[in-house]
């Protein structure tokens, strides 16, 4: 019997409602549904495990009934097992979280007979290098923040592409981001949009204390290094805005295309540019 997981966004007191009709919903189509613990909060019909623990399981799908942050953390969580991610919004923006709640019954009827298609996104790979040592390594599917701690005061980073030098400059930090992170911080610090299916980064500067220093754009396949080399008093790395790694001054981060990708599970043909339009109001006059 094919597994389907269930991972929930905390605190959501609406799934005391949702899950139990869904878990019998999956049961009468012949799913073994699992939930994570935050859904097991609201509701014990179904085994509860850990959702780091969820890939093991080798569920055929993954449900997330929450917002972006939710999708966010699942894919990273699923990001080596390729599982189709269906994602609902129970959050407040929902860009990537699509379905609807009321949509949530004909698009998994749409999955189940395989009436669906599958938006491949690709996720960016950071591992940090301290003395010529790869110390970790990190996945995100939006993008990695190389920035300051918390004094208000810059600090010095330099950026290097396939071992050239690029930069070196005084800011707040720097944002190194896939095709779908560009909506997200990456907008919000002036970067450009792009379009989910362009094989490119983006890294954009944040606060830089020079007039000329722009975001870029650039390959796909690129290797990218970002250096700290000078902080008021810690530094960090961040992936997704939902994890975060000191950083010492001196360490690098290299930054690639991760061999991962997250397969979303899309049902409607709205597309990017109507998320666009109806979450960040772009084109409005």
């Amino acid at each position: 019997m094919v597994s389907v997981a269930i991972v929930c966004k905390p605190h959501k007191t609406e799934l005391a409602q949702i899950l139990p009709r869904l878990i019998e919903w999956l049961r009468r189509k012949g799913y073994s549904p699992l939930l994570d613990r935050e859904g097991g909060a609201f509701c014990q019909a179904a085994p509860i495990v850990d959702a780091a623990e969820m890939p093991s399981f080798s569920p055929g799908l993954v449900i997330v009934l929450g917002g972006d942050g939710t999708l966010l953390s699942v894919a990273r969580i699923f990001a080596a097992s390729k599982t189709p991610i269906l994602s609902v919004n129970l959050g407040s923006l929902g860009f990537l979280t699509e379905v609807r709640l009321a949509d949530l019954y004909p698009t998994l009827e749409g999955w189940c007979s395989d009436c669906h298609a599958l938006d491949s996104r690709a996720m960016l790979q950071a591992a940090i290098r301290r003395d010529g040592q790869e110390l970790s390594s990190h996945e995100a599917l939006n993008e990695v923040v190389v920035s300051k701690g918390e004094i208000a005061r810059m600090g010095d980073f330099a950026v290097e592409l396939d071992g050239k030098h690029v930069a070196r400059f005084r800011a707040d930090g720097v944002i190194v981001s896939t095709p779908t992170g560009s909506t997200a911080y990456t907008l919000a610090a002036n970067g450009p949009i792009l379009t989910p299916d362009v094989d490119a980064l983006v890294v954009t500067p944040i606060c830089p204390h020079l007039l000329t220093l722009r975001p870029i754009v650039i390959r796909g396949d690129a290797h990218l290094t970002v250096r700290v080399e000078a902080v008021p008093n810690q530094a960090l790395l961040t992936m997704d805005g939902q994890s975060a790694v000191a950083l010492q001054p001196g360490d690098e981060v290299c930054c690639q295309r991760s061999s991962h990708t997250v397969n979303l599970v899309r049902i409607s043909e709205s597309g990017f540019f109507e998320a666009l339009r109806s979450k960040l109001s772009w084109g409005e006059r």
